[in-house]
């Protein structure tokens, strides 16, 4: 049995359409009902629902073998997995965002309000560019809105959040999408299987 961890919301159940059309349908998975695990052991293969950010969690711990998650999860708790697929879904672009109108003393430290504050201090570390992160876990464009900070570093799909709130993408930091991860225990042991599951969803891309 392969464990499957999905991301809850719209881009599990996305990824979910592909791994049936890949032949591991599991009907149990569309009922609606309280349960928390599907398994579908004619195809061999078990998935549960978790927050999207705690699905690398899953996979790096060995509770699930394989998993989608965003590249943005990836990047910013760096977890021991193997990356095998770009399931080109959940398509997205990691930004600073602004005023369009900024000035910033560049003697002074860059105030940066992120939910990434990996992300955002390796991107600006690479600029050799100081900056004080303030980590804030929701509303992100309020912050240069009420002068808690001069930017942000956060996901932008289509910027109309932005554009309501008389900012602007600045500076595209790094392209976004959905990866195929695996646990590395799992893909020694599992191997024939991951790879079968792999490849599989790769033709129905």
């Amino acid at each position: 049995m392969i464990n499957v961890a999905l991301p809850k919301g719209r881009l599990g159940e996305k990824a979910y359409e592909v791994l049936a059309q890949a032949g591991y349908e599991c009907p149990a998975i569309l009922e609606k009902n309280r349960k928390l695990t599907f398994e579908n052991p004619a195809k061999g293969v078990r998935y549960f629902w978790v927050k999207p950010s705690d699905v690398s969690i899953y996979v790096e711990r060995g509770a699930a073998d394989v998993g989608i998650a965003g590249k943005d999860i990836l990047l910013e708790y760096q977890p021991d997995v193997y990356e095998l697929l770009d399931l080109k879904m959940g398509c997205c672009r990691m930004c600073v965002a602004g005023r369009e109108d900024l000035y910033v003393d560049p003697e002074k430290a860059l105030r940066v309000a992120t939910k990434f504050p990996h992300i955002a201090a390796k991107y600006y570390e690479s600029k050799s560019r100081e900056i004080d992160i303030i980590k804030l876990n929701g509303s992100i464009e309020l912050a240069p809105i009420l002068g808690l900070s001069d930017v942000i570093v956060d996901i932008v799909e289509t910027g109309k959040t932005l554009a309501e709130n008389h900012l602007a993408p600045l500076e595209t930091i790094v392209d976004i999408s959905a990866r195929f991860i695996s646990n590395k225990v799992s893909y020694k042991f599992k191997h024939r299987q991951i790879v079968e599951m792999c490849q599989a969803i790769e033709k129905n891309l």
